[in-house]
């Protein structure tokens, strides 16, 4: 029997298939490109609008200026503000990423009783609605007359960011081989040595992408920030201050101002936990 008469049909069989997949992946692609296209159109609007030389919100532009930039970063309220979400995020990622990094492993490595009620009250935080979440953290505080201090905002912050931690390191700690550690330790390193020199550099790309999400959660953050900041006002509070009492382009540009940081770290993000993958 000649054998190119047998092949033949399934090579034809087989490229049908090929071409079937093949439109329902250009078709995906498709789709995809305009979710996104959706998505991003109104940058398409703010980053024109940041440098408008009209006095109010106006798009198209009637001309192009660097004022509404200048105005940005020339006034000290605003500054104070950009420069004090910083701060109130970067502690934020510092506190979360240890704290849910600890508990992650608790939850993954550990055997006691109530291991699945903790598991399911560190997730909490993205169940309960953030301005319920607001008002009890708002009335613990003021019980202890703290609200206003910046600390009581990255601590407000912390707990919303923990469960972010605990799911992206808990997944990486799942699929870890603990076989690694073990050797480690056979080898004279204690488990503490063995969890800071073995298993960290091995789930570090976790690590950095779960530092990256507490950030963004915090620095993105308005009603907490609303109800522990009192005259302490991060730079979302001042958004929305300035968006309620008087509207100019000058919103814009700190629109801009945000996304191309938050890209930024995005970017230092990737660089970094692509490294650690490689080596």
């Amino acid at each position: 029997m000649d054998l190119s008469v047998a092949v033949t049909p399934v090579r034809a069989r087989l490229a049908r298939r090929r071409r079937r997949g093949g439109g329902w992946r250009h078709g995906l692609r498709a789709w995809c490109a305009l979710v996104f296209a959706f998505l991003m159109a109104p940058l398409a609007v703010v980053f024109p609008i940041s440098l408008s030389s009209s006095s109010y919100l106006q798009f198209p532009p009637p001309g192009w200026s660097w004022r509404w930039y200048e105005a940005y970063f020339a006034d000290p309220t605003w500054m104070e503000a950009t420069w004090r979400s910083l701060k109130v995020a970067a502690c934020t990622t510092a506190l979360a990423t240890v704290l849910g990094t600890m508990l992650a492993f608790s939850l993954v490595r550990g055997r006691y009783a109530g291991k699945a009620l903790l598991n399911q009250a560190s997730l909490l935080p993205l169940v309960v609605p953030v301005i319920v979440y607001s008002i009890a953290v708002y009335a613990m505080f003021g019980y202890f007359k703290l609200i206003g201090l910046w600390q009581v905002i990255v601590l407000g912050h912390t707990v919303q960011a923990i469960p972010f931690v605990v799911i992206v390191v808990g997944a990486a700690l799942r699929t870890f081989d603990t076989a690694q550690e073990h050797a480690a330790m056979s080898l004279g390193a204690s488990r503490l040595i063995a969890i800071w020199r073995v298993t960290l550099p091995q789930i570090r790309p976790s690590l950095i992408s779960a530092a990256f999400l507490a950030f963004i959660s915090s620095f993105d953050e308005l009603v907490v920030a609303m109800f522990l900041g009192g005259s302490n006002m991060t730079l979302p509070k001042k958004m929305f201050d300035n968006i309620v009492n008087e509207i100019d382009p000058t919103i814009a540009a700190v629109s801009v101002v945000q996304i191309l940081l938050v890209t930024l770290v995005l970017l230092i993000v990737s660089r970094f936990g692509a490294g650690a993958i490689a080596r």
